[in-house]
């Protein structure tokens, strides 16, 4: 009986998670998975319709997507993402040290530190 209560709990977490996710609204900071191609970026909701949300990327990008390739914002101090150093088109990957509106501190595994916008980076 145990373990099915606990299953139970389990489902009813996930469940809740997922309709947390897909109940973003206009003006959430979110990350969105960026012409699909696996890397979530930070970004402003401007409309949400049909299933579709539309994302205005901090980097000045914007994107219609589904809902199912938008998540909350996560990204927290010790989170592993990676930037692009300097602007200078290169990603590298690195933890967040701090974090306040777009401007993000990064402390890359090369030993190597910068502050910068969020529109400059990603995660996985």
């Amino acid at each position: 009986m145990k373990s099915f209560v606990a299953a139970a709990v389990a489902i009813g977490v996930v469940c809740s998670c997922a309709s947390v996710a897909s109940a973003q609204t206009k003006g959430d900071w979110v990350l969105g998975n960026y012409k699909g191609a696996g890397y979530w970026f930070p970004g402003v909701i401007d409309t949400v319709a049909g299933g579709k949300v539309t994302i205005r990327y901090d980097d000045g990008d914007k994107e219609t997507v589904p809902v199912s390739d938008v998540r909350p914002y996560d990204w927290v101090i010790s989170k592993k993402v990676e930037c692009n150093y300097k602007g200078a088109g290169d990603w590298y990957a690195g933890k967040i040290t701090s974090l306040g509106g777009e401007k993000i501190g990064i402390a890359y595994d090369d030993g190597d530190k910068e502050t910068t916008r969020t529109g400059r980076c990603r995660s996985k």
